[in-house]
């Protein structure tokens, strides 16, 4: 009878320490729901009342432009980990951009085309759009880039910009307003102003187009409006967090470097760093059968030479001779 009670005993506290714990369990993922209901808010964002592009209106009281807007400005605002990165390295490369577009009398917003474009990074499109800008590489040349499989200058962003410049005037000439010449990057412009002319309409705001170009120019305002604007956005960071432009002497060069292994290390620096300043050079030499004069940037500290000092011109055995180290 005594091993019965202690039976029932027992199994009545294994019963109530059961019910305890599952209790406690669903008490406690009860108490974290309300915590992360009231700590983590997603919060819906006020759409300015006057956005412009290159000096032109947004027309926001219009449904659907204001929703698309809407759409690229909550994409960015919580897509949080690329634009901090955006934050970043506009801070390194838009020094070097603005000056480029202001000397061409080109807007500053257009910097933000190199944003939505490439994200500075040396990304290759489906269709073979390369470097900052994501010229193909007709068009690269067609505004006097150099593009071949030792020098592709799609990757070299004073040269690259320079050539945006051109493309943008034309654009502009031809379509009429900075928003359609902006728009004319994702889509080219004989394909844009056919579009303008089937529907009988002048401006990007009222032209039906695919859903990638209808979303293009939003694309940029929205990173005009964030990296502008940072704080509004909820972005915090100090300056010591950006990415600072990086200091550089050059040296010229007028021939074929052979080995760009041997020139860095003749120059105090290493291939990699060689690489990482010049993206532009394709492979692991400079081939320069015309003998045009192409500048190499060196980082600092790896400075051995002045900026004015011409390398001596080095024989070249293979014009084609290519290493593993592309």
């Amino acid at each position: 009878m005594k091993k019965f009670y202690s039976f029932i005993i027992i199994a009545t506290l294994l019963f109530a320490a059961a019910k305890f714990f599952t209790f406690s369990s669903e008490n406690s993922e009860d108490t974290r729901q309300i915590e992360f209901s009231k700590n983590y808010n997603i919060y819906a964002l006020n759409i300015p009342k006057q956005i412009y592009f290159a000096g032109e209106r947004v027309p926001v009281e219009i449904y659907d432009v204001k929703e698309r807007l809407d759409k690229e400005l909550l994409v960015n605002t919580y897509w949080q980990s690329r634009s901090m990165l955006m934050h970043k390295k506009a801070a390194r490369y838009f020094p070097i951009i603005e000056p480029i577009l202001a000397k061409n009398n080109i807007p500053d917003d257009f910097k933000y085309v190199v944003v939505a474009e490439s994200g500075f990074e040396h990304v290759v499109s489906p269709a073979g759009a390369a470097g900052y800008w994501q010229f193909l590489k007709a068009t690269g040349r067609e505004y006097g880039l150099e593009v071949n499989s030792g020098i592709d200058e799609r990757y070299h962003i004073e040269k690259s910009t320079e050539a945006a410049c051109k493309y943008i005037q034309q654009a502009k000439d031809r379509l009429g307003t900075w928003t359609l010449a902006a728009a004319s990057f994702n889509m080219g412009m004989d394909g844009l102003k056919r579009r303008l002319s089937n529907q009988k309409v002048d401006s990007y705001y009222k032209v039906l187009l695919n859903s990638e170009t209808s979303r293009y120019v939003f694309r940029i305002l929205s990173y005009k409006e964030i990296i502008g604007s940072p704080e509004k956005y909820g972005f915090n960071f100090n300056e010591s967090d950006l990415y600072q432009p990086l200091e550089y002497s050059v040296v010229t060069v007028n021939n074929t470097v052979e080995d760009l292994v041997a020139f860095a290390n003749d120059h105090g620096t290493d291939y990699k760093n060689i690489k990482i300043m010049n993206p532009w050079i394709r492979g692991a030499s400079l081939p320069n059968n015309s003998r045009r004069t192409y500048q190499i940037k060196i980082m600092k500290p790896f400075l051995s030479k002045p900026a004015s000092e011409p390398v001596p011109a080095i024989e070249q055995s293979s014009p084609e001779q290519k290493s593993n180290l592309d």
